[in-house]
């Protein structure tokens, strides 16, 4: 992958993983199955790369974690990553923003020979 492919994919990496929690909390390592999966193994994310976003969202107060045992499934609990409704708001905002940087980058892009 390109030096630009690199900076646009960390650039892009708190929006969907806000958006990933704002859709049902999660765990780690079910987001980073999750994002693989859905992407088509664009996004292959180490848990290097993960948690120190992870940190950083609990830090500015955009999630909250909490441990969680499924009796039925597991013995040790695991941590899990909900959204706040702070997260949710500033969720909203970078969409809009994501949004507004992909319609002007595509009219730039776009415009190949005018």
């Amino acid at each position: 992958m390109s030096e630009i492919g690199k900076q646009l994919k960390k650039g892009v990496l708190e929006i969907l993983i806000l958006k990933l929690i704002n859709r049902q909390d999660m765990y780690g390592y079910e987001m980073i199955q999750i994002m693989e999966d859905k992407s088509g193994g664009y996004f292959k994310l180490k848990e290097g790369s993960l948690y120190p976003i992870l940190y950083r969202l609990e830090d500015e107060e955009l999630i909250e974690s909490y441990w969680n045992k499924d009796p039925a499934k597991r013995t040790v609990p695991r941590k899990y990553y909900k959204i706040t409704k702070k997260g949710s708001a500033v969720l909203n905002v970078y969409i809009d923003e994501w949004n507004e940087f992909l319609i002007a980058a595509k009219s730039l892009l776009d415009e190949e020979g005018k």
